[in-house]
């Protein structure tokens, strides 16, 4: 079972974006030092608690800072881009650091209606082009844009003698078709949807059609976890998670607060359901307890790599989160 990181970026209290992204690099670092395998960030927009805006800037960034991990996006958000720049954006990657690097690719519309306007420039750009546009952004990393195409004749430059893996990142069967029909990897998104997660992946590896350079399904599960040496830390650091998602989830304020501060005894019958709802999109517990959910996981999703997102205050006991799950992984292996 391999081990890999998505990356939001959140911010804490108390601090700036500039020491959520350095914490980033930090961790990427740290995590490639345990033996983690890829380091995904993600993109988000117009929100006062998550700094990755620009994954493409932090991709590069953490390419230079560490040496084997693969590192990618999760996900450049393809409906507001042109599939050629974002081919363009990806091979300057690449060319610089061959082999390592990842594209993934959402179709979310990165916010709302007024923030997407404001991405696109105010064109219409419907989200049911992705498809298509998945395609186009694969025919121009590989030079294989058909003759009688609008944009025949147009190279994605630098040419490079590799290109990035590229993988779709799905909540549904709809995700899964995309990811299917177009020969790329498919990453599941367990921690927002857990719910049809059997139903995407089946979808996906029947209905896989090899291209380029996938040519057999590869599927990867993304999902919250939070790890210490007991059960009751484990609890007490994941209040900061518990109370992050209720605050997303309602548009309010993003930034997480130390878990110290966070009273969620008085929450109303209503967010505490929501509270239980979202704990199964999380992994919470001590080092062993994480490694057989993980290991269940993979046994019933035919899934051998997981990304791990840890959205709490202190990044030191975060950095201890991810190495507790590591070492523990490793030992069931």
């Amino acid at each position: 079972m391999k081990l890999s990181v998505l990356d939001q970026a959140p911010i804490s209290i108390g601090e700036h974006a500039e020491t959520s992204l350095r914490c980033s690099v930090e961790l990427a670092m740290h995590t490639e030092s345990l033996g983690f395998h890829r380091y995904w960030m993600a993109e988000h927009h117009n929100t006062n608690g998550l700094a990755s805006s620009a994954p493409e800037i932090a991709i590069s960034q953490i390419l230079h800072h560490t040496e084997t991990l693969r590192v990618g996006s999760g996900g450049v958000l393809l409906p507001q881009y042109s599939p050629l720049k974002v081919a363009e954006t990806f091979r300057m990657l690449e060319a610089f650091y061959p082999a390592r690097v990842d594209l993934g690719l959402g179709r979310s519309p990165g916010g709302g209606q007024k923030t997407r306007a404001a991405l696109t420039d105010g064109l219409n750009k419907p989200l049911s082009s992705f498809s298509r546009q998945v395609k186009e952004l694969q025919q121009f990393l590989h030079d294989e844009l058909p003759k009688g195409h609008d944009y025949f004749g147009v190279k994605a430059k630098p040419a490079t003698q590799r290109n990035p893996e590229v993988w779709v990142l799905g909540l549904s069967e709809r995700g899964a078709k995309h990811a299917a029909l177009n020969g790329t990897g498919f990453t599941y998104g367990y921690f927002i949807s857990p719910s049809k997660a059997r139903e995407a992946i089946d979808t996906y590896r029947e209905r896989f059609t090899p291209k380029f350079d996938m040519k057999h399904p590869r599927v990867t599960m993304c999902i919250f976890a939070v790890c210490a040496d007991t059960e009751e830390e484990a609890e007490f650091l994941a209040k900061s998670q518990d109370h992050w998602l209720l605050q997303v989830e309602q548009g309010l304020d993003t930034r997480v607060y130390p878990p110290e501060e966070i009273d969620l005894s008085d929450v109303t019958d209503e967010q505490r359901i929501k509270i239980e709802t979202n704990r199964k999109r999380c992994l919470i517990g001590t080092p062993s307890q994480v490694a057989e959910q993980l290991k269940d996981l993979s046994e019933e999703y035919q899934v051998d790599e997981f990304l791990l997102i840890t959205n709490i205050f202190d990044f030191e006991k975060k950095k201890m989160s991810y190495k507790k799950i590591k070492q523990a992984v490793d030992a069931l292996q």
